[in-house]
């Protein structure tokens, strides 16, 4: 795909709204935008279904590829395996269903929202890099990759390398400061855990940062976590 516009990424949300509102503003997306949200929309945070919300909106102002994150995924099972729904609870899956209402039913949940996850990529890619949740195989193109490595495994667990295809690759799941090895990049930095919500102008390399509470970060701090919470 070819961009005529800025090619942005955002990474994880986890349910905070006003996060996602202010780095919105912030970044001012426009038609000829391409704007790559990463995945991991919902869960922990307060408001998943403002992200959603604010997501279906911003479809209306740039062109926006939404990524399936581990999360989505483990919502959309939850409708047909009730081990699913409590796995997907127990990660998180309460708090989003309580932003749809305190009965914490998956009835509340809009059409329109099942809709939208339903329609998120595996994965994307462009003339220079390629979009995944989570990681990838370096030795497999981007239309044969496990569903594990794109949306499970970590950076942690698995080092990346060099894709076969010579394109950088751009990713979330593993929360921590902005890394670039050249060859990728991680922009998960934690938001959901008390970190913060970045975007960054893929080709620029400029980043905007946001604070769960929508406040931007002019000198953003460094920030650490424990890795093994996903």
């Amino acid at each position: 795909m070819t961009t005529s516009g800025r090619l942005l990424a955002i990474g994880d949300v986890h349910g905070h709204s006003l996060a996602l509102g202010r780095l919105v503003e912030v970044i001012e997306p426009t038609e000829r935008d391409t704007v790559v949200m990463l995945g991991d929309y919902i869960n922990r945070g307060p408001d998943s279904r403002g992200v959603i919300e604010i997501l279906l909106q911003l479809q209306k102002r740039c062109c926006l590829v939404p990524l399936l994150g581990n999360h989505e995924e483990m919502m959309l099972d939850s409708r047909h395996d009730v081990h699913a729904e409590n796995r997907w609870r127990h990660d998180g899956g309460d708090a989003t269903l309580a932003s749809y209402g305190d009965d914490l039913s998956l009835d509340n949940i809009p059409a329109a929202h099942w809709e939208f996850l339903q329609a998120c990529h595996p994965s994307f890619e462009t003339a220079d890099h390629l979009f995944v949740h989570a990681n990838y195989s370096w030795h497999s193109p981007l239309d044969r990759q496990s569903s594990e490595d794109l949306r499970w495994i970590s950076i942690e667990e698995c080092a990346p390398k060099a894709h076969i295809s010579g394109k950088t690759v751009v990713l979330g799941h593993t929360p921590g400061p902005v890394r670039d090895y050249g060859f990728c990049r991680c922009i998960d930095t934690g938001c959901g855990l008390g970190g913060v919500l970045t975007a960054m102008d893929i080709h620029t390399k400029q980043c905007w940062q946001v604070s769960e509470q929508g406040e931007p970060l002019f000198s953003p701090p460094k920030w650490s976590c424990d890795l093994g919470a996903r």
